[in-house]
């Protein structure tokens, strides 16, 4: 087994990361404070290929494979992770695009997404459906020109914010029979947002309530067939996983990488912290969960990739133990840190109030440990 990056996908991953400490790290910290992202960084984004990953090339995308995607998050959250999680989720949305929708729907949405002077939002979670997807409530009715939109999605990162969204909604029977995809393009008359919720990390991302009254929705604007959209959500979800496991990646490589130039600059007893035995061994326990968690994720994007049959069991167990060991990680890098770790101005807070989240969007751990265990008792059969 070969476990090395091409040289390609080291270039990949360079670049990311230049532009990410170039770009986004001088200024995460304002953008926090500020409570969003500026539009004006996107569009550079796109020129470097990041805004369609996975977007065939015939419609202006990098396409690029899962593994060198998750290259880009992890780069990126190295300088961010609230900025690199939402190209993710821009990216997943037009992952979905294009594999599921018609050469007239790629034609009309992929081009601008990819060059990301059109920013798009993922909207399938409700105020009273989250692990439990398929109950979403938000209802679609044929119309004279499309669909009439009524209901409302919680917890959109950039509501508000975006230019495009693509909905989950249901436009027929319960169940996830009855769901379907549609693009609502922002100032669509019955399109309006709540407040920006106050969170407890990702704070540079406006995220806000969705809400739809009598929003009317053009035909055309439907991806692949009615009453598919909940098993494109969920086709999607695997390689959202992967992202956001790969952005816990790079937020916790980076807390270690400042810990360990803190621990050689802070003198305590006569002598640099990093000299300390016992502080040694919790650096080295940190590289080994870190190097272990990088070389689980790339195997289940590799197997996403190849289409291997278990490819979404491994999608759920990378997202399990990369963003829990992201998180503990982080977590301990604060407490290496001592008291100055609670400061903003060392940058190790903000990450670890980051890398939260992580254990709980694309599914929450506990929802990937049931996919986990269903996979395992069908094996067994």
């Amino acid at each position: 087994m070969d476990f090395a990056l091409s040289e390609e996908q080291n270039a990949i991953f360079d670049m990311a990361y230049a532009f990410g400490q170039e770009q986004i790290a001088p200024h995460a910290q304002g953008w926090e404070k500020d409570g969003t992202i500026p539009k004006a960084l996107w569009p550079q984004i796109g020129e470097l290929g990041f805004g369609g990953l996975y977007v065939s090339e015939e419609y202006g995308g990098s396409g690029l494979s899962r593994l060198d995607a998750t290259l880009v998050f992890e780069a990126l959250a190295m300088a961010c992770p609230a900025v690199g999680s939402f190209l993710s989720i821009h990216n997943m949305c037009g992952g979905m695009i294009d594999k599921f929708g018609s050469d007239e729907t790629k034609k009309k949405w992929l081009p601008d997404l990819c060059t990301m002077s059109t920013v798009y939002s993922y909207c399938l979670t409700e105020p009273g459906s989250g692990s439990d997807a398929a109950a979403l409530k938000t209802r679609a009715k044929p119309s004279d020109v499309g669909y009439t939109l009524n209901g409302s999605k919680a917890f959109i990162s950039g509501g508000g914010y975006s230019d495009a969204y693509i909905c989950m909604v249901r436009s027929g029977v319960d169940g996830p029979k009855g769901i379907s995809a549609l693009v609502v393009e922002d100032g669509t008359p019955g399109l309006s947002f709540g407040g920006l919720e106050d969170k407890m990390g990702w704070k540079a991302q406006p995220t806000a309530q969705v809400q739809f009254d009598d929003c009317a929705v053009p035909a055309a604007n439907l991806i692949g067939t009615e009453g598919k959209g909940f098993s494109y959500a969920m086709a999607g979800l695997d390689g959202g996983r992967l992202n956001i496991s790969a952005g816990a990646l790079g937020g916790a490589q980076q807390a270690l990488n400042l810990t360990l130039q803190y621990m050689s600059e802070r003198r305590a007893f006569g002598q640099s912290i990093d000299q300390f035995q016992g502080l040694q061994f919790r650096l080295a326990e940190y590289e080994t969960k870190l190097q272990a968690s990088r070389t689980f994720l790339r195997q289940a994007a590799w197997k996403l990739d190849n289409g291997a049959p278990d490819a979404s069991k491994f999608c759920a167990m990378a997202k399990l133990m990369v963003t829990d060991v992201a998180f503990d990680v982080a977590n301990g890098c604060l407490q290496l840190h001592g008291g100055y770790g609670y400061l903003a101005d060392y940058g190790i807070e903000k990450i670890v109030r980051d890398l939260r989240v992580h254990q709980i969007l694309e599914g929450t751990n506990e929802i990937m440990r049931v996919i986990v265990a269903r996979h395992l008792l069908a094996e067994n059969r």
